[in-house]
């Protein structure tokens, strides 16, 4: 009982970290609207030099030309479509490849001379360009998402093993070394060691596969898709018609950005669980 009501306690604060938090939130509230009001007063901007004839509005589109797109977009009824396509491609690539790149990173901290001999591999298949890899995936895994996913796969795949690998490896040989005198065996160094230390490092690791699986999931569409936002941009360019391009650019921004605070938000839980723990 007196646990609970010990969990219920409001928190008592000094009259100037009080003044420092209100401090914190008027700073938190300022940095908010001056992002709010850049992006409007950028499409406001924009909207009044397309109208003016400033610049062309065939070339650079507008914002309200983009809005015109986006309703025929939708009365269409293709535009859910082309989004779920994009996005399910997305998500696929993200989770195969932040599991089978933490797997693999285990895999190599756990054999130390498999790691030393395919490491130089890994590093160099992460440097090289993947679009050079698209006749190949396109050849082995034919012309529709299996060769896209494939691709995002191709790109975030390395460099989620290198990031991992590298925070399994830099873990404090002070604590490894603690762990073995008590008797510890690999498994449980993993476990209780390695693992839960690397956790900011894997959550780091998915914010940077978001966008990496986002360029290859556009990447391939951009080379084999018959549907999808890739597929509306190309398209779009080839028929010049610019105001479905960056129609199509705005929604592709929108949501990356929401996935980005998705795993954001699981790092803010994840970070606030550790700190009870």
């Amino acid at each position: 009982m007196k646990k609970r009501l010990r969990k219920t306690e409001l928190p008592t604060y000094s009259p100037e970290h009080a003044a420092f938090l209100k401090g914190e939130k008027k700073r938190n509230l300022i940095i908010t609207l001056s992002r709010v009001g850049i992006l409007v007063f950028v499409i406001l901007l924009w909207e009044i030099l397309a109208r003016t004839g400033a610049i062309d509005s065939f070339i650079s589109s507008s914002p309200s030309r983009m809005i015109a797109c986006f309703g025929e977009l939708v009365k269409g009824g293709e535009l859910g479509r082309h989004i779920g396509i994009t996005l399910w491609e997305t998500v696929v690539s993200f989770f195969l490849a932040t599991t089978l790149g933490t797997l693999v990173a285990i895999i190599l901290w756990w054999f130390e001379s498999v790691r030393k001999v395919l490491e130089p591999y890994i590093v160099v298949l992460n440097a090289l360009p993947k679009i050079a890899l698209g006749p190949i995936i396109i050849i082995w895994m034919g012309t529709d998402q299996p060769a896209i996913i494939t691709m995002a796969l191709a790109i975030s795949l390395f460099i989620t093993i290198l990031n991992t690998l590298s925070g399994f490896l830099g873990v404090e040989k002070s604590k490894l070394m603690l762990m073995k005198t008590l008797g510890a065996n690999k498994w449980q160094i993993l476990t209780k060691l390695v693992l839960p230390s690397n956790l900011p490092n894997i959550i780091d690791a998915l914010k940077i596969n978001v966008g990496m699986c986002w360029v290859g999931t556009i990447m391939g569409e951009y080379l084999v898709s018959h549907a999808g936002l890739g597929y509306l941009i190309i398209y779009g360019g080839q028929i010049f018609k610019l105001d479905l391009v960056m129609t199509s650019t705005v929604i592709l921004c929108i949501l990356a950005g929401l996935m980005y605070y998705a795993v954001a938000l699981v790092q803010k839980l994840v970070s606030k669980k550790l700190n009870l723990d």
